[in-house]
């Protein structure tokens, strides 16, 4: 008698994680090519703007929102940055896209100190404000 061979096919919840990683993977290529596009000359002026804001923002080592604030900390990163993304990526003619995109794979990933000083201090500023509203309200 023979016997039957199965061959395991990965079920929906790998296949749906793989799928997950590779649009992970590719904003994150898509971000340092913003970042690239933000810097070239032939971008458009609309789509520099929208692309180094975007760029800026995801490249920055601080969320606006952190991360622990339930729902809201992972609002930007699930919803805000990829919208962003895209509407960049919509204003940037798709030859030049396809040329960032091939740069950003071989470019190291940057980082935005500058941003994140920026957030920094409007946290600082949103402390000061309420601290003084409490001093006034509360006494």
């Amino acid at each position: 008698m023979r016997q039957l061979r199965t061959v395991e096919r990965p079920g929906p919840s790998e296949d749906m994680l793989k799928r997950i990683k590779s649009w992970a993977r590719s904003l994150k290529r898509d971000v340092v090519a913003l970042w690239i596009a933000a810097r070239s000359p032939r971008t458009p002026m609309a789509a520099k703007i929208i692309a180094g804001a975007v760029a800026a923002y995801a490249l920055s080592p601080i969320d606006l929102i952190p991360d622990f604030i339930p729902i809201l900390g992972y609002l930007d990163d699930i919803v805000v940055v990829p919208l962003g993304i895209a509407l960049a990526v919509r204003l940037i003619p798709a030859a030049l896209m396809a040329e960032f995109r091939a740069e950003a794979v071989s470019t190291a990933r940057p980082v935005n100190t500058a941003m994140a000083t920026v957030i920094v201090i409007l946290w600082l500023g949103a402390f000061v404000i309420v601290a003084a509203w409490l001093w006034r309200n509360v006494r």
